[in-house]
Protein backbone atom coordinates (compact mmCIF):
# COMPACT_ATOMS: atom_id res chain seq x y z
CA UNK A 1 0.00 0.00 0.00
CA UNK A 2 1.12 3.39 -0.88
CA UNK A 3 -0.61 5.25 1.47
CA UNK A 4 2.04 6.74 4.23
CA UNK A 5 5.08 5.72 2.38
CA UNK A 6 8.01 7.78 2.68
CA UNK A 7 8.87 9.95 -0.67
CA UNK A 8 11.91 8.86 -2.78
CA UNK A 9 13.49 12.62 -2.36
CA UNK A 10 12.97 14.88 0.86
CA UNK A 11 14.85 17.40 -0.81
CA UNK A 12 15.81 19.16 -4.33
CA UNK A 13 19.10 20.86 -3.90
CA UNK A 14 20.12 22.37 -7.47
CA UNK A 15 22.87 24.48 -8.40
CA UNK A 16 22.55 26.92 -11.19
CA UNK A 17 24.74 27.44 -13.91
CA UNK A 18 25.11 26.96 -18.03
CA UNK A 19 26.06 23.40 -18.96
CA UNK A 20 29.64 23.07 -21.51
CA UNK A 21 33.14 23.48 -20.50
CA UNK A 22 33.22 27.46 -21.85
CA UNK A 23 31.12 28.58 -18.49
CA UNK A 24 32.92 26.33 -16.38
CA UNK A 25 34.74 28.88 -14.37
CA UNK A 26 32.91 32.01 -14.89
CA UNK A 27 30.83 34.17 -12.67
CA UNK A 28 27.36 32.54 -13.92
CA UNK A 29 28.52 28.72 -12.83
CA UNK A 30 28.58 29.36 -8.89
CA UNK A 31 25.30 26.54 -8.07
CA UNK A 32 27.37 24.06 -10.31
CA UNK A 33 30.26 24.64 -8.65
CA UNK A 34 29.27 24.76 -5.00
CA UNK A 35 27.09 21.77 -5.69
CA UNK A 36 29.79 19.78 -7.15
CA UNK A 37 31.67 20.44 -3.60
CA UNK A 38 28.10 19.32 -1.78
CA UNK A 39 27.97 16.17 -4.28
CA UNK A 40 31.77 15.58 -3.06
CA UNK A 41 31.14 16.14 0.33
CA UNK A 42 28.57 13.29 0.49
CA UNK A 43 30.57 11.10 -1.69
CA UNK A 44 28.74 10.93 -4.53
CA UNK A 45 29.02 12.36 -8.54
CA UNK A 46 26.46 14.51 -10.30
CA UNK A 47 26.17 12.37 -13.52
CA UNK A 48 23.09 10.64 -14.08
CA UNK A 49 20.83 12.11 -16.59
CA UNK A 50 17.50 13.04 -15.47
CA UNK A 51 14.93 15.36 -15.51
CA UNK A 52 16.44 17.79 -18.21
CA UNK A 53 19.40 17.60 -15.61
CA UNK A 54 22.12 15.77 -14.60
CA UNK A 55 21.59 14.52 -10.93
CA UNK A 56 22.64 12.68 -7.79
CA UNK A 57 20.60 10.58 -5.07
CA UNK A 58 22.27 11.33 -1.59
CA UNK A 59 21.52 11.15 1.82
CA UNK A 60 22.45 13.06 4.75
CA UNK A 61 21.50 12.70 9.00
CA UNK A 62 18.54 10.05 7.33
CA UNK A 63 17.35 13.06 4.59
CA UNK A 64 16.86 11.69 0.56
CA UNK A 65 18.47 14.67 -1.47
CA UNK A 66 18.38 14.95 -5.24
CA UNK A 67 21.00 16.81 -6.29
CA UNK A 68 20.69 18.79 -9.39
CA UNK A 69 22.90 20.88 -12.05
CA UNK A 70 20.20 21.85 -15.16
CA UNK A 71 21.10 20.94 -18.61
CA UNK A 72 18.72 23.45 -19.89
CA UNK A 73 20.72 26.88 -19.82
CA UNK A 74 20.45 28.89 -17.05
CA UNK A 75 17.55 31.23 -18.26
CA UNK A 76 15.10 27.77 -18.30
CA UNK A 77 16.77 26.34 -15.61
CA UNK A 78 12.97 25.80 -14.25
CA UNK A 79 11.88 23.57 -16.93
CA UNK A 80 14.31 20.73 -14.94
CA UNK A 81 13.28 21.85 -11.69
CA UNK A 82 9.56 21.39 -12.73
CA UNK A 83 10.01 17.86 -13.33
CA UNK A 84 11.76 16.84 -10.26
CA UNK A 85 9.02 18.73 -8.24
CA UNK A 86 6.04 16.70 -10.34
CA UNK A 87 8.12 13.78 -10.12
CA UNK A 88 8.82 13.54 -6.33
CA UNK A 89 5.54 16.09 -5.13
CA UNK A 90 7.79 18.11 -3.22
CA UNK A 91 6.65 21.49 -2.06
CA UNK A 92 8.65 25.07 -2.88
CA UNK A 93 10.53 25.08 0.67
CA UNK A 94 12.22 21.76 -0.02
CA UNK A 95 13.47 23.00 -3.28
CA UNK A 96 17.20 24.69 -2.04
CA UNK A 97 18.50 26.63 -5.02
CA UNK A 98 22.66 27.98 -4.90
CA UNK A 99 23.46 30.43 -7.09
CA UNK A 100 25.72 33.18 -7.79
CA UNK A 101 24.86 37.03 -6.44
CA UNK A 102 26.19 40.24 -7.90
CA UNK A 103 25.13 42.32 -5.33
CA UNK A 104 27.52 40.43 -2.74
CA UNK A 105 31.12 40.75 -2.56
CA UNK A 106 33.32 37.87 -4.08
CA UNK A 107 33.78 35.15 -1.04
CA UNK A 108 30.58 36.25 0.80
CA UNK A 109 27.64 34.09 0.64
CA UNK A 110 23.90 35.20 2.29
CA UNK A 111 21.35 32.58 3.03
CA UNK A 112 17.41 33.35 2.39
CA UNK A 113 14.45 31.52 3.56
CA UNK A 114 12.27 33.36 0.66
CA UNK A 115 12.75 36.22 -1.78
CA UNK A 116 12.17 37.36 -5.01
CA UNK A 117 14.38 36.95 -7.87
CA UNK A 118 16.72 40.09 -7.92
CA UNK A 119 16.85 40.21 -11.50
CA UNK A 120 18.91 36.90 -12.34
CA UNK A 121 17.31 35.06 -14.92
CA UNK A 122 17.93 31.03 -13.44
CA UNK A 123 15.71 31.97 -9.95
CA UNK A 124 12.97 33.87 -12.16
CA UNK A 125 12.85 30.54 -14.37
CA UNK A 126 12.18 28.74 -11.11
CA UNK A 127 9.69 31.35 -9.63
CA UNK A 128 7.49 30.73 -12.89
CA UNK A 129 7.05 26.94 -11.82
CA UNK A 130 7.10 26.53 -8.71
CA UNK A 131 4.70 29.70 -8.40
CA UNK A 132 6.12 30.51 -5.39
CA UNK A 133 8.99 32.56 -3.82
CA UNK A 134 9.05 30.70 -0.91
CA UNK A 135 11.89 28.39 -1.65
CA UNK A 136 15.33 28.39 0.51
CA UNK A 137 18.56 29.44 -1.48
CA UNK A 138 22.04 29.94 -1.05
CA UNK A 139 23.60 33.32 -2.75
CA UNK A 140 27.51 33.17 -3.65
CA UNK A 141 28.66 36.41 -3.98
CA UNK A 142 30.71 37.54 -7.30
CA UNK A 143 30.73 41.20 -6.95
CA UNK A 144 28.93 44.09 -8.90
CA UNK A 145 29.90 44.96 -12.14
CA UNK A 146 32.45 47.87 -12.61
CA UNK A 147 30.31 50.61 -13.87
CA UNK A 148 26.76 50.76 -14.48
CA UNK A 149 27.63 50.85 -18.42
CA UNK A 150 29.34 47.38 -18.08
CA UNK A 151 26.78 44.74 -19.97
CA UNK A 152 25.67 42.33 -17.38
CA UNK A 153 25.68 39.24 -19.89
CA UNK A 154 29.11 39.93 -20.06
CA UNK A 155 30.18 40.29 -16.58
CA UNK A 156 28.15 37.02 -15.43
CA UNK A 157 29.97 35.74 -18.20
CA UNK A 158 33.21 36.26 -17.24
CA UNK A 159 35.92 34.41 -15.64
CA UNK A 160 36.95 34.80 -12.02
CA UNK A 161 39.90 36.75 -11.53
CA UNK A 162 43.28 34.65 -9.86
CA UNK A 163 43.14 37.55 -7.37
CA UNK A 164 39.96 36.55 -6.63
CA UNK A 165 40.00 32.67 -6.47
CA UNK A 166 40.69 31.85 -3.06
CA UNK A 167 37.90 34.11 -1.68
CA UNK A 168 35.57 32.16 -4.59
CA UNK A 169 36.56 29.12 -3.11
CA UNK A 170 36.20 29.65 0.26
CA UNK A 171 32.75 30.86 -0.59
CA UNK A 172 31.89 27.81 -2.31
CA UNK A 173 33.00 26.14 0.30
CA UNK A 174 30.84 27.80 3.23
CA UNK A 175 27.61 27.08 0.07
CA UNK A 176 27.78 23.72 0.57
CA UNK A 177 28.26 23.64 4.41
CA UNK A 178 24.97 26.35 4.34
CA UNK A 179 22.94 23.94 2.41
CA UNK A 180 23.66 21.01 4.23
CA UNK A 181 22.36 23.14 7.57
CA UNK A 182 19.39 24.12 5.87
CA UNK A 183 19.02 20.60 5.25
CA UNK A 184 19.78 19.66 8.86
CA UNK A 185 18.71 22.36 10.89
CA UNK A 186 16.48 25.12 8.72
CA UNK A 187 17.32 28.58 7.01
CA UNK A 188 17.12 30.35 10.48
CA UNK A 189 20.43 28.51 12.06
CA UNK A 190 21.88 28.14 8.04
CA UNK A 191 21.68 32.47 8.44
CA UNK A 192 22.73 32.72 11.75
CA UNK A 193 25.74 30.63 11.25
CA UNK A 194 26.78 31.46 7.59
CA UNK A 195 25.75 35.08 6.98
CA UNK A 196 28.09 37.85 7.09
CA UNK A 197 31.17 35.13 6.77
Amino acid sequence: MLFGKKPACDWLIVGLGNPGKEYERTRHNMGFRAIDILAGTLGVSIKKAKFRALTAQAVYRGQKLLLMKPETFMNASGMAVEQAVQFYKLPPERVLVLFDDISLAPGRIRVRASGSAGGHNGIKSILSVLHSEDFPRVKIGVGEKPSPEYDLADWVLGQIPKAQQALIDTALQHAAEAALCIVESGCQKAAAEFNGL
